[in-house]
Parts: C-alpha cells; sequence; structure tokens
C-alpha cells in the first residue's frame, strides 16, 4: 500500500533508534504510537529471550520487519569462516523464531593485512551459496545491505547499491536480497538506476531510513541523524522504491546518542512526524 498524507501503516521502528527503550516498553510505545512494525536486533533480542520476544511482538499485535544482522563473511581463517556461518544460522533461525523474513546482512570489511577487495566480496559470495539454502527453508531472505564507502575497511566490502545486487543476482530473488538505506546510499548519483535494477528483479528486500549530518560527529558509526536534519532527500527516495511496486515496511534506523538521551516517547513523536511530513 502506498503511503497517504498521515499514514504510519508502513513506518517501522528500528529498535535501535531508541536504544534506551526495553523491548516491552518498545512494543507498548510503538502500539501507543500507532507505529505497526518494529526492526529487531540480535543482542537485546538474545538477552530477553527469542521466544519470548517472539511473544511479546506477536501479542503486541506488531510486525518484526527485520533482524540486524548477520554477515561478516570475509575473513580467510577456516575457523574464522566456520564460526561465522555458524552464526549466520543461528541469526537464520533467530528470524525464524520472531517472524520475520528478512535477515539483514552486514558483510564484512577487509581482513587484517590485506586490501584485496574483488576477493573479501568473492568470500561473501561462497557464505552467501552456503547459507541462502538454509535460509529458505526456514522462510528467510538474506538481505545484502551496502554500507557508504567510509566502512569498507572494516566493516563492509559491498559499498553500493550495484555491488550488493551483483552478489544477489548470482542466486534466486526470493532467496538473496538487497537493502536500501538512505544513510548509506543518498551520494550515490547511480542509485536511481540500482534502485529500479533492485525492483525489477524482485530483490529489494528492505527501505530503511537515517539521514547524513555534518560535520560527522566523532566515531561515524553513530552519527546518523534525525529525519530531516541533514542532507538526504527521502520523498525522492520513497517516491523511486514506490515506483517499483515495493509496498513493504519503511523502517527508521538512527544510531544517535542524542536521541538515546532523549524520554523514547518523545522520539518516536517526532520519527512519525518528521515521516508524515518528509517521507510521504
Amino acid at each position: 500500500m502506498t503511503g497517504v498524507s498521515g499514514d504510519l501503516t508502513r513506518l517501522s521502528l528500528n529498535q535501535e533508534t531508541i536504544k534506551q527503550w526495553s523491548l516491552p516498553e518498545l512494543a507498548e510505545g510503538c502500539v501507543k504510537a500507532g507505529v505497526p512494525g518494529v526492526g529487531l536486533w540480535r543482542a537485546p533480542v538474545q538477552e530477553y529471550g527469542v521466544e519470548a520476544a517472539a511473544r511479546l511482538i506477536r501479542d503486541a499485535g506488531l510486525a518484526v520487519t527485520s533482524l540486524c544482522r548477520g554477515g561478516f563473511f570475509t575473513a580467510i581463517d577456516p575457523a574464522e569462516r566456520a564460526a561465522a556461518l555458524a552464526d549466520n544460522r543461528a541469526a537464520i533461525d533467530e528470524a525464524a523464531t520472531l517472524g520475520t523474513d528478512t535477515l539483514i546482512l552486514v558483510s564484512g570489511g577487509l581482513p587484517p593485512g590485506s586490501r584485496d577487495l574483488p576477493a573479501a566480496r568473492e568470500r561473501i559470495a561462497d557464505a552467501l551459496a552456503e547459507l541462502a539454502p538454509y535460509a529458505a527453508d526456514r522462510g528467510v531472505r538474506l538481505a545484502i545491505e551496502p554500507l557508504h564507502p567510509m566502512y569498507a575497511s572494516d566493516r563492509c566490502v559491498v559499498s553500493t547499491l550495484a555491488q550488493a545486487l551483483d552478489l544477489a543476482e548470482r542466486f534466486p530473488a526470493d532467496q538473496v536480497g538487497v537493502v536500501v538505506d538512505t544513510y548509506h546510499l543518498w551520494w550515490d548519483d547511480t542509485v536511481a538506476d540500482q534502485i529500479a535494477r533492485a525492483g525489477a528483479g524482485g530483490r529489494l528486500a528492505s527501505f530503511q531510513l537515517a539521514d547524513w549530518i555534518t560535520p560527522l560527529p566523532e566515531g561515524v558509526l553513530l552519527g546518523r541523524g534525525q529525519l530531516g536534519d541533514g542532507a538526504v532527500d527521502f520523498r525522492w527516495f520513497r517516491e523511486r522504491v514506490d515506483a517499483t511496486g515495493f509496498d513493504g515496511p519503511i523502517e527508521v534506523e538512527i544510531f544517535n546518542p542524542a536521541l538515546w538521551a532523549r524520554d523514547g516517547a518523545e522520539v518516536l513523536a517526532e520519527v512519525a512526524d518528521r515521516y508524515r511530513t518528509l517521507v510521504l
């Protein structure tokens, strides 16, 4: 369903946006605000208990729109690679228990001492070949998230939507898709064509929003901005994603200590207001 003015039916709140909330507070807060979806992270879900978290969210009438994260596939050492694959199988099982069909992948950076980006990407493909059938058997699709190039050395050698699609398209579309995250892709002048490519191939698995603010804070991982505080044209992205026929959740995922220091209900009300004003 395409969003209309004031309509929150596609809005999903990623858990990290209001990190100060416990899982029960997240569920209660979203219900009160009329936000129907949540994106969850593995660590707090594991701490609460995966099955207990699944019951909590289900009983609240909310949908789990994604689980973050799997990935980190680029290690060369065989033992490290085996451990990563085992951890990803666990993540797939957790996603299935939570009732989400989308596991977000942060694919991994360069191994220590390596400068070989193409080889690192091939190791990602090798891991996907092992994991995609396992995930498909459990009703979970692997969603490759390209991260801004500043993360290529240590977190993700997949930096553009084109690179993510080049990997995803080696596998069936119902097994491996891609993530469109405005924070990571807003700068790319090919992104409109790549969104259309993803849509045409049925590859759009997740659409996430956060703003790009400058100057970047110390520790850029936690530098995402509240919607409207930076450089991203959110409606432009939403219109191009919608044009592909994608009508799934629109997930707001912001890592920002300033938001974490505020009252959670206040932050969520602000997110909903900015979403209505800037996205729809």
